[in-house]
């Protein structure tokens, strides 16, 4: 290997980079020296088909860990729910008390669960074991298993119509379940115990954003190692050039490799001869659908598969479904939280002289202006000339500068210690109950439930060409970038998170973000405390 290997691989052992995350046991440049002829490549070969065993063991017991403790977690899930439903009492509701009488934790009711939902994938990897309407298909399969035997030895009976009800009751419990699991194992069980060794081969730019994806962090059970770059030379910052593949995954001891960006076939059937031979997983990254914003799926013809690319589309019924949705949603959450409201009102008024409520002017879909509705949480009259200079440093994407600490020392983009804010607006907006009135707006239809983050007018007019796709939807009250980090991320890395929301925009992508919001809520993360 060249001497960019020996400069790589102290750089590794000295920074913590998107490519390095998990830096464990990497060894020195001597151990992943050139090779010196033809029987040294094939001991390399040989080793790695030893290991393939290995890796493969490695491979299964996550495979195993994951499938044990999401059946387990829904089996507590489920006991559960059963034995709150049986200590509810509804005196003199006889339709009540017979509905809760439940066929849900039965022996029988469980298998047909489990079965339905392992039949519809939502024991795999990735985001399927959180896919709403996976856990639908699965938990009503299962429910239609369990019918089938009550209608055998039974009949039609009531009991049926109970399956179903008791059907949509799991779902919701398990959906909520499966979407905190991941946080709690992580709390007793460090991801990073269980990471995949992983590294990356293809072009250097692409490799580096492709290990900068968080679906390919330790969090999702990937130590990141390093990368492999295509060119050659290879970059100053790379394990080593592509013909240093087999040795880095001997020496290295990779279990999971990762295609990135366009790579010719014959390298192509390299890597993947390699890796299948070394037991490892391979995993691509198609840079040219992700810039796309469009979903893949693969179509057989004359069998020939072909790739067809579609993109989520915001028109007519779909924007008709979300509209009926934010009305129902603002409507029923105004209604439910206008006690607090007034409570806060009150509050206010107390704390501070001045309006319980603070309008500001807001760009919204298409460039529209709006104005948007919040309690007020400043003294009355601030003026807004930090926030204008903290801006202007974002927008010129000077992190460092943008950069700043919480009160438990961990770095957020967020502005602290604001004097301007009140007693009573601090704590509003730790809680996020400030934005309680924005359900107005969303009544209005100036604004949405789930959507990006609405830029003020000096915001705006400084954006670049490609932050104006943000605009093609209404913005909301809560969002991706909201329950994907907030005040943790960075300004640009908002923009890119909002713009990953419109092109993944789904009914049901908006209902997994209105769930995460809540524990987000709850646990003031991503926010300053």
């Amino acid at each position: 290997m060249s001497q960019s290997t020996e400069a790589a691989t102290a750089r590794q052992l000295e920074l913590d980079s998107p490519l390095t995350g998990v830096m464990e046991e990497i060894p020195s440049a001597d151990s992943v020296a050139p090779l010196a002829d033809e029987e040294q490549l094939l001991a390399v070969r040989l080793g790695l088909q030893r290991r393939a065993s290995s890796n493969m063991r490695r491979h299964f017991a996550r495979l195993f860990r994951r499938v044990s403790v999401l059946a387990i977690a829904d089996l507590l899930a489920v006991v559960g729910l059963d034995l709150l439903l049986r200590t509810l009492v509804f005196s003199g509701a006889t339709f009540l008390n017979d509905a809760l009488r439940l066929p849900i934790a039965t022996p029988r009711f469980l298998v047909a669960l489990g079965l339905g939902l392992y039949v519809t994938g939502n024991f795999s990897s990735g985001d399927s074991r959180r896919s709403a309407h996976l856990l639908l298909f699965g938990v009503f399969l299962g429910s239609l298993l369990e019918v089938w035997t009550v209608v055998w030895s039974q009949g039609f009976s009531p009991g049926v119509l109970k399956l179903f009800v008791s059907a949509w009751a799991v779902w919701g419990i398990l959906l909520i379940e499966r979407l905190t699991v991941d946080r709690l194992v992580a709390l007793f069980s460090p991801p990073e115990r269980h990471a995949a060794r992983t590294i990356f081969v293809g072009p250097a730019d692409m490799c580096r954003e492709a290990a900068a994806y968080p679906a390919l962090d330790v969090e999702s059970e990937f130590a990141r190692l390093g990368f492999l770059d295509l060119r050659r030379p290879a970059a100053p910052d790379a394990l080593g050039s592509f013909d240093d593949l087999a040795r880095t995954l001997h020496d290295l001891r990779v279990e999971t490799v990762v295609v990135c960006g366009f790579i010719p076939d014959h390298e192509l059937q390299s890597v993947v001869n390699v890796a299948l031979a070394a037991g490892c997983h391979l995993l691509t990254v198609p840079r040219a659908i992700e810039v796309a914003g469009v979903h893949p799926s693969v179509i057989w013809s004359h069998g020939v598969p072909l790739m067809e690319l579609t993109a989520p589309a915001l028109r007519s019924q779909q924007r008709a479904l979300k509209r009926v949705i934010d009305l129902l949603g603002a409507g029923l959450g105004a209604l439910v939280t206008s006690p607090l409201m007034l409570a806060i009102a009150a509050a206010i008024k107390v704390d501070s002289r001045g309006p319980v409520f603070f309008r500001q002017e807001r760009v919204g879909v298409g460039g529209k202006r709006f104005k948007v509705w919040k309690f007020r949480t400043m003294t009355h009259n601030a003026p807004d000339t930090l926030h204008r200079e903290y801006m202007a440093e974002m927008l010129q994407g000077d992190e460092s500068a943008t950069l700043r600490t919480d009160a438990n020392g961990r770095p957020i983009f967020k502005m602290v210690d604001d004097p301007r804010v009140t007693r009573v607006g601090g704590f509003l907006r730790r809680a996020s109950l400030d934005e309680l009135p924005q359900f107005f707006n969303v009544l209005k239809g100036d604004m949405s439930l789930v959507g990006p983050r609405p830029p003020v007018p000096y915001e705006f007019d400084a954006y670049d060409h490609w932050q104006y796709d943000r605009m093609q939807v209404r913005p909301g009250i809560t969002g991706l970038w909201q329950v994907s980090g907030r005040s943790r991320l960075s300004y640009r890395q908002m923009c890119e998170l909002d713009l990953d929301y419109v092109r993944r925009w789904s009914v049901w992508f908006d209902l997994r973000i209105l769930l995460r919001t809540i524990p987000v809520v709850l646990f003031n993360s991503g926010r300053a405390v």
